[in-house]
């Protein structure tokens, strides 16, 4: 059941607190941070547990937005639950909520939910179900939208749900907590976002709540800090944190934009509760630890797969077609990934690049350079290893294609094929000597970050690395600035660049006052020595090289063009020999290799000389050059053969015969040996077609299963919800049943067959019931009831009419019973049977019958007071007992008079017999018929009578006493 959006009762503030609503939401600089708290399987116990550990006596001063793996068909009850473990307003969220300090906020089942300008946004989900991240989704948006104020927690689940967001909220400069692992029943989500190393707490839920508090209370309600020092500026601070940084790290940081610093530096003193930045000076020069955090902080940089879809769109479009249509086939295409992070947009890059491979077909190479100061984000690239998260980020086909997931579901890697086309290394932009004659450079939200000096020094320096024609691709806040005549604009919105040829300004060679170390790297491709010239050359043929290569030839390190257009036999000899050269960088020999010429074995050398481009110099890819010559040995070996034909002229006719048979049978085997060959090659075929049919069956198999893995996550926090449930359904149980014990009151269920489904004790008293009767119709039950046999008749009869009925029915025992029966009706009001309820009402059937008793003694009374006779009651003895006042009128003595007095002080001397046997005869008879007698009244006068008496019998049937009714003749009576 929804919250209704009204103030609540618990907040124990007399000032109302503002009650969210729909409208135009609060804008960010409002005033009061938002928590996302992000959990999936376990997440009940956790939120639980931290809403517990909430401060009683205050209000925390921040929104708290949950966002749970809720299945979509399953009603949530996560709002009620959590409103009993605080004092807050709880809400289910509705499309476009405002969002309210003091509040606690659910997300609903089946919606995906983003933060913006103050409000909640509920949208339908694009993703499958078993591929939905909401947490990431609604981290990533308050990000955007908050960006210092954004506050993220990642409590206990499975995957890795919520990683991508915490590294979205870290890069604005917001703070992330996440729940310590082993106080977490599933740690698979608090593992993965403790592995991104931008995590500020790991705590257990139940101290998270004073350490958030307390980092708010610092972070945004304090005025903003001054040096306590005047005459130490804040430049000179800086400056010592800048050495302390370069002292543990060797990076500077001094021409980094003051801004970021210094939001940075704050960042870590709410983190450390560290009032003045002297402290924190202080506190990083005794804590190694925290100048690698505060190092980690400055370093946190947003990425992801595919960042800015348009842009990479504009890269396949515009600038990779362009980049390999001006090579030949074979050539290599160079990259350079600056600034790289965890590798996502280099990854990205590189998957362009192989898609437009496998188009060209022409067996292009392609080397992606990857790097960054981070050692930590270049070894998660190096895995190459992802949280599942990015497939939000990637389509399913790219997913499919160059990804595979791992067996539990929660990661994907790189395949190996994209893996080695990249080269990660950590370096440093700004000191380090960059890559040379580079197709493409993507520098991308680096130099935002960057002094204006910075970037100015960056931008000759791409220039400088890459090949005429290069592209430079930079993120969507940075441009070349004044360097127009350096680059031209290709997508201005993308931010695409092409490098100029025809520039103003020094050459490239003037880059070297930048960059000293690089050296004259990049003067002349290749410089041969003159000997090269003056060697003595050997026709290419006899060389056993099939295409035009010069007898001297120059080649880069690595380079397959040596190797494709020599002959089978020199092929070995070639790989050894540039093996050798390339390891040392030293001159190679390889002599005597032995070429066919003309069906005759030509001896030749050859010698592999490392060009160098000047001293000490350590280019990336040397250059080497191959000299040829035919071995002056072969002439004296020819000469010397010559003589010793004739010899052997005589033997060899007896060895032909052997030779031509040798050969056919090297024919034959050579023939068996090249159709085992094509039967290896189609069995390969085949090999490989049913690999690709494992490969598809193996990647429908891992869908599944991370769409299985996804609904049981559902169902794990649909358990959790329904374990509390029944724990409340148990308690409620509990207390009904004691209630109803207490009450007294004998209960009984029964179904529309009429069959027992359960009963309190109190009903066995009446019907006689055991627990083994439950199941079995009523009416097959022996009641103690008197004179009722019509239950089951009235039972039929509620249920046809729903009309309830009561109805008084006494045990064998005498006990009286209020018998009621009424139609069963469930919440959703179905009459799923009937309820029979016995209300002891013995008590009042007492009272009923005294109140009777009482009633007619009432009457009598009113008809003794009344009566114009007089009305005398004596006992035995003859003590008056009542006195009416007709009898105070007709003899004078008041009640209180006559009371006192026995009836013979009333009665003539000469009756007293008489009346004594009057008496006497009345216990006989019950009752005398008038007769008339006489009386003494107090004034001494004698009262004619005319009398009737009647005994008075109780309960047991015993006379007590005799009542007389006298009315007076001609005396005041007749009046």
């Amino acid at each position: 059941m929804k919250k209704k959006l009204t103030p609540s009762a618990k907040t124990g503030s007399t000032d109302a607190e503002p009650v969210p609503d729909k409208g135009k939401g609060v804008p960010p600089e409002s005033g009061f941070p938002i928590v996302g708290i992000g959990a999936s399987a376990g997440g009940l116990k956790a939120f639980e547990t931290f809403f517990s550990g909430m401060p009683a006596d205050i209000d925390p001063g921040m929104a708290f937005v949950l966002v749970q793996h809720l299945a979509p068909d399953h009603k949530s009850i996560l709002t009620d639950l959590i409103q009993r473990y605080t004092r807050m307003q709880v809400f289910e969220v509705e499309d476009g909520m405002i969002v309210a300090p003091n509040c606690a906020y659910i997300i609903p089942p089946g919606r995906d939910m983003a933060f913006l300008n103050g409000t909640l946004q509920l949208m339908e989900p694009s993703a499958p179900r078993g591929q939905r991240l909401p947490i990431d989704f609604f981290f990533q948006s308050l990000a955007q939208d908050q960006r210092e104020k954004a506050i993220c927690i990642v409590l206990s689940g499975t995957g890795s749900d919520g990683t991508q967001g915490l590294r979205a909220i870290k890069g604005e400069g917001g703070m992330a907590m996440v729940q310590s692992p082993d106080s977490a029943e599933y740690d698979g989500m608090p593992r993965s976002a403790i592995a991104t190393a931008l995590v500020d707490y790991v705590l257990p839920p139940s101290e998270m709540p004073a350490r958030i508090i307390a980092y708010v209370a610092h972070a945004f309600r304090k005025p903003a800090r001054r040096t306590a020092t005047p005459e130490l500026k804040p430049e000179n601070l800086l400056k010592k944190i800048f050495i302390l940084l370069r002292a543990q790290t060797s990076h500077d940081f001094s021409r980094y934009k003051p801004s970021t610093i210094n939001r940075r530096i704050d960042r870590r003193l709410a983190i450390n509760q560290i009032e003045t930045s002297e402290e924190y000076v202080k506190y990083l020069r005794q804590t190694p630890k925290e100048v690698e955090a505060l190092f980690r902080d400055l370093l946190i940089g947003v990425t992801n797969f595919f960042r800015d879809p348009s842009a990479f769109k504009a890269i396949e479009e515009q600038v990779i077609p362009k980049i390999f249509a001006g090579k030949p086939p074979g050539s290599m295409v160079r990259v350079w990934s600056t600034g790289c992070s965890t590798g996502e947009e280099a990854y990205s890059i590189a998957i362009l690049m192989q898609e437009h491979l496998e188009v060209l077909k022409k067996g292009f190479k392609v080397q992606i350079f990857a790097t960054d100061i981070d050692n930590h984000a270049i070894a998660t690239a190096r895995a190459g290893r992802y949280p599942a998260s990015i497939a939000a980020d990637i389509s399913p086909e790219r997913l499919a294609r160059f990804f595979s997931a791992d067996a539990d579901g929660s990661a994907y890697r790189i395949h190996k094929g994209i893996r080695d086309m990249l080269i990660f290394s950590e370096q440093n932009v700004i000191k380090d000597p960059p890559f040379s004659r580079i197709d493409l450079i993507c520098c991308r939200n680096l130099m935002i970050y960057m002094g204006a000096d910075l970037q100015k020094k960056l931008i000759p320096l791409f220039h400088y690395a890459l090949n005429p024609g290069g592209f430079l691709f930079l993120g969507t806040s940075e441009t070349i600035g004044e360097f127009d005549t350096l680059f031209a604009t290709i997508d201005r919105m993308s931010k695409l660049y092409q490098r100029k040829e025809d520039f103003d300004g020094a050459p490239r060679t003037a880059l070297g006052r930048l960059q000293p170390s690089m050296g004259a790297r990049e003067e002349s491709d290749a410089t041969l020595p003159d000997k090269a010239a003056d060697s003595k050359k050997t026709p290419a043929p006899e060389l056993g090289v099939q295409s035009p290569l010069p007898t001297g030839a120059t080649v880069e390190a690595g380079s397959p063009e040596i190797l494709k257009p020599a002959r089978e036999e020199l092929k070995r000899d070639l790989t050894g020999a540039m093996n050798k050269a390339t390891g040392k960088i030293e001159l190679a020999n390889c002599l005597g290799m032995r070429v066919k010429t003309n069906g005759e074995l030509t001896p030749v050398n050859m010698t592999i000389h490392p060009v160098t481009t000047g001293p000490g110099a350590t280019p990336e890819a040397p250059l080497y050059l191959f000299v040829m010559n035919q071995d002056p040995a072969s002439d004296a070996m020819r000469e010397g053969e010559a003589a010793l034909h004739t010899i052997k002229e005589a033997e060899e006719s007896d060895v032909d015969i052997r030779i031509a048979t040798l050969r056919q049978e090297l024919r034959v085997k050579e023939e068996i040996l090249q159709t085992s060959t094509e039967e290896y090659k189609s069995s390969s075929e085949e090999m490989q077609s049913i690999n690709e049919e494992f490969q598809s069956t193996n990647e429908e198999l891992e869908t599944s299963k991370e769409e299985l893995q996804s609904v049981n996550e559902e169902l794990a926090t649909v358990n959790s919800e329904l374990q509390t449930k029944v724990t409340d359904l148990s308690r409620a149980n509990n207390d009904m049943n004691n209630l109803l014990a207490g009450t007294g009151i004998g209960t009984v269920f029964v179904d529309h067959e009429l069959r027992i489904l359960r009963f309190t004790p109190v009903a066995t008293k009446i019907i006689n019931l055991i627990p083994s009767d439950i199941g079995r119709p009523v009416n097959h039950i022996v009641s103690n009831l008197l004179d009722y046999n019509r239950l089951a008749a009235d039972l039929h009869s509620v249920l046809d009419a729903l009309v309830p009925k009561e109805i008084e029915v006494q045990t064998q025992t005498g006990a009286w019973y209020e018998m009621r029966i009424l139609p069963y009706r469930t919440v959703d009001n179905v009459i799923e049977g009937a309820v029979i309820s016995f209300s002891d009402i013995t008590a009042q059937k007492k009272m009923q019958d005294e109140l009777r008793k009482a009633n007619e003694l009432l009457r009598l009374a009113i008809v003794v007071r009344d009566s114009k006779d007089a009305i005398v009651v004596h006992d035995f003895e003859g003590r008056i007992l009542a006195w009416n006042p007709a009898a105070v009128k007709t003899y004078g003595w008041s009640e209180s008079e006559a009371l006192a007095m026995k009836i013979s002080d009333m009665i003539p001397e000469g009756l007293v017999e008489k009346t004594t046997v009057e008496i006497r005869q009345l216990s006989q008879i019950d009752i005398l018929k008038p007769y008339p007698s006489k009386r003494i009244a107090k004034d001494g006068r004698i009262v004619e009578v005319m009398l009737t008496a009647s005994l008075l019998v109780n309960d047991s049937g015993k006379a007590y006493a005799v009542s007389t009714t006298e009315r007076a003749i001609g005396g005041k009576n007749d009046e």
